[in-house]
């Protein structure tokens, strides 16, 4: 007499392709993988939503509700409507410039495979910095176009020299080389800006007050400036989030399913270079960002870049947006610029990656 095995317990109602109950199917672990993910981004949509209104609503003169629907509606008459106004291109300035910075921080993880990645950490933030503070001081620029130009060449250098470093000697770019790679040169552009302001008394103060790092100045020209900026460094960036699941693999593997490691590189990384440069450009250098947001998008999502990317993205806006208004909410009347509060939120969850990297090493 033949025992019959009890097939393994699945999802009801749920079968095998060879018709045997009790099993999931792959159509059907797709689709409920499928709805997981579409939660988080529901989630992030709707906070989003309420962190933009909380943020027209909130600053240092209070609004009502008329107030809010007359500057919708296109009136600055009053002083109600009039700080409503304003505070709309900041909202927006903060959403694109978080939505920024998260992405290429998800992006450069992806490239470098270094989960300690970011845009400040690896000094590209800084890199665009020192060239908007050398066109300012040297070449006299005071357009936003052309600080745009300045910022991402800048960023694209600094990636570069960084990535250089990284790579040299035994073992090619490893994530600690890349790290401290990027900590060296952040630190060694710090003291090039402040050798170039500080001579310059009648810059000084105005560079240093952008060297913090805010989206108090935010304008709708500056918005459309940097627009297209954002646009390309997007598209490239998630064109390129298929080929950095493969990425991920390693070079080899990446290689061996299709991918052009060389090509594919090179586009992600201009895309997150864009996209840093056109922050940092508008916003000044805004920090741990693009490091904190991957990292917990990747606990909603998974690693897969396809719906990492988005998320990210507007993981970054929410988190740059309730940062500025929660800076504006500890200093009333005044404001906390909201570099400083994404500085004092990152360091502690950047210390604590690195700590349990390190208890995982041992």
């Amino acid at each position: 007499m033949t025992a019959t095995v009890p097939a393994p317990a699945g999802r009801r109602g749920a079968t095998a392709p060879d018709g045997r109950p009790g099993h999931e199917s792959t159509a059907a672990r797709l689709h409920r993988a499928s709805r997981q993910r579409l939660l988080p981004l529901g989630v992030l949509l709707l906070a989003l939503a309420v962190v933009g209104a909380v943020s027209v609503a909130l600053g240092a003169r209070a609004v009502d509700a008329t107030d809010i629907l007359a500057a919708l509606g296109g009136s600055t008459d009053g002083f109600g409507p009039a700080a409503v106004a304003s505070r709309i291109p900041r909202t927006l300035l903060a959403m694109l410039a978080g939505a920024a910075l998260a992405l290429s921080g998800a992006v450069m993880q992806g490239v470098t495979r270094n989960p300690l990645a970011d845009p400040g950490i690896l000094g590209v933030t800084t890199g665009a910095s020192l060239a908007v503070v050398i066109g300012i001081a040297w070449f006299g620029l005071t357009a936003a176009s052309s600080y745009l130009w300045v910022a991402i060449l800048g960023a694209g250098g600094t990636a570069a020299l960084v990535y250089t470093l990284g790579s040299l000697g035994r073992g090619g770019a490893t994530p600690l080389k890349l790290t401290l790679a990027g900590a060296a040169t952040g630190a060694a552009l710090t003291s090039f800006i402040s050798a170039v302001v500080l001579p310059r008394s009648d810059i000084g103060n105005s560079v240093r007050s952008w060297q913090v790092g805010g989206v108090g100045g935010g304008t709708f020209a500056s918005l459309q400036q940097m627009a297209p900026f954002l646009l390309a460094g997007t598209v490239l960036c998630l064109l390129s989030a298929r080929g950095l699941n493969s990425l991920a693999l390693g070079d080899e593997l990446a290689a061996g399913l299709g991918e052009h490691v060389g090509v594919l590189r090179a586009v992600a990384s201009l895309g997150a270079v864009v996209l840093c440069g056109a922050a940092t450009a508008v916003t000044g250098p805004i920090g741990f960002v693009g490091l904190v947001v991957p990292h917990a998008c990747r606990l909603l999502c998974g690693p897969d870049h396809r719906w990492l990317l988005p998320l990210s993205a507007l993981g970054g806006a929410v988190l740059l947006t309730a940062a500025d208004v929660l800076g504006r909410l500890v200093a009333r009347p005044d404001e906390l610029d909201v570099g400083i509060v994404t500085a004092l939120l990152g360091a502690p969850f950047f210390l604590a990656i690195v700590r349990r990297r390190k208890t995982a090493a041992l």
